[in-house]
């Protein structure tokens, strides 16, 4: 199969849903079909493809939230390139930007689009609207949300029951849904894949002892990923242990903002921040780690858990149903809704060696039934029933569309 896959983010833009992509077309490529990648250049305002890799980027602006640019909506120069490769289907993983142009471009050649929803928009509206007018745009955002996914896509990918609920609950979404939690490469950080050395290096950078317990966040550092919690939670924690280490990995616009609370709180003795890491080097990141933790109800799915799953670490989770399936309170890691469980649950950890061995095996098992392999051959499922249900299209304004860039191709 000839596949087209759409979005705002790729690597070497590390976030969810750059890294999902990227799994979701290796793992697609070893089952033998042809994937190519349509996103936007975060380095230059040229377009660039690579042949080899089959990524075309295209450029875009700044639109002022993270790194993020929004390209063109039809890159008239790339159309007979993307022609010519003669794609079967589109996937798209983003509403904006190129997400509209994934779907102006599945109509006029009358192709079918999966759509999967990585991103809870409500909880990132205060980036737009900093605390004005937050009601109302939540509603624009639902309004968007049901118009992008319902009105154009066939078929829909969301990645946890959290998102399904969102979508027939609230939203009233009346087309298919399928439930796919979205793969990693787990391989990649099972102990065995480990180069030992290269994690006692980074202990010894980071000035890590081994009598040191240490529990790692991965991830951005901005409001909704509830940092605040944690650092907080880590100043009672370290009054009934100094060698706990919490170890914040990931870059954000609130670092700053995060680093000014641990010396508020006078625990900078036990607090590490990373800052941006490579994604090569996430791995040993993991593996210098007794405990994963995140306190953050903004994800779909959370990657990182997994990572960490897989990493032989215990993760010790907020209760969301972004995790639920995936951390199993008691079996696999800890579940927790208040600080005091948190803390609870890091104090257990700390003085049971053994329990925290045993769920790390239970943690390392079920990161193996969330491989890469297996998302993409659920995908192709999916694949295979938007083809036949093509049809079934309603796409309204990019019909009109379709139909007015049609017409410059041909000038």
């Amino acid at each position: 199969m000839r596949i087209g896959l759409f979005t705002d983010t790729y690597p070497p833009f590390i976030n969810g849903v750059s890294t999902s992509v990227d799994m979701l077309k290796r793992a697609l490529e070893k089952k033998g079909h042809q994937v190519y990648v349509i996103t936007v250049n975060d380095s230059s305002f040229k377009y660039d493809y690579d042949e080899k890799q089959k990524v075309l980027k295209i450029p875009g602006l700044p639109i002022g939230i993270y790194d993020y640019r929004l390209s063109r909506i039809y890159p008239l120069k790339m159309i007979n390139l993307i022609k010519s490769w003669n794609l079967e289907i589109i996937h798209s993983h983003t509403e904006f930007g190129i997400g509209i142009f994934a779907r102006i471009l599945a109509k006029q050649l009358n192709l079918p689009l999966v759509h999967t929803y990585h991103t809870m928009y409500e909880d990132y509206t205060h980036y737009i609207t900093h605390g004005y007018f937050e009601k109302s745009s939540k509603k624009i955002v639902e309004y968007l949300t049901k118009f992008y996914c319902d009105t154009t896509a066939t078929e829909l990918i969301v990645p946890t029951t959290k998102t399904y609920q969102l979508f027939k609950q609230k939203y009233k979404f009346e087309k298919n849904i399928h439930i796919i939690p979205t793969g990693i490469e787990v391989d990649r950080f099972f102990k065995e894949n480990i180069d030992k050395k290269s994690v006692l290096d980074l202990q010894k950078k980071l000035n890590i002892s081994k009598n040191d317990i240490v529990i790692v966040f991965v991830g951005r550092l901005a409001e909704e990923k509830n940092v605040e919690f944690l650092l907080k939670a880590h100043q009672k924690l370290v009054k009934k242990h100094n060698n706990l280490k919490l170890l914040i990995v990931g870059d954000g616009p609130d670092k700053e903002k995060f680093s000014s609370l641990a010396k508020e709180l006078k625990i900078t003795k036990n607090v590490i921040f990373t800052g941006k890491v490579a994604w090569s080097e996430i791995p040993y990141y993991y593996h210098i780690a007794n405990i994963f933790t995140t306190a953050s109800k903004s994800e779909t799915q959370g990657l990182t858990v997994i990572e960490a799953m897989a990493s032989n670490i215990v993760p010790v989770v907020i209760k969301d149903e972004a995790f639920h399936g995936t951390v199993i309170n008691d079996l696999n890691g800890f579940v927790f809704e208040t600080e005091a469980e948190y803390i609870q649950c890091i104090l257990k950890l700390y003085s049971d060696k053994k329990l925290r061995k045993t769920l790390a095996e239970q943690a390392r098992i079920q990161s193996e039934h969330l491989s890469s392999s297996q998302y993409a051959e659920n995908v192709l499922v999916v694949y295979k029933r938007a083809k036949t249900n093509k049809n079934k299209y309603k796409y309204g304004i990019f019909s009109k569309m379709a139909l007015f860039f049609r017409g410059r191709d041909k000038k």
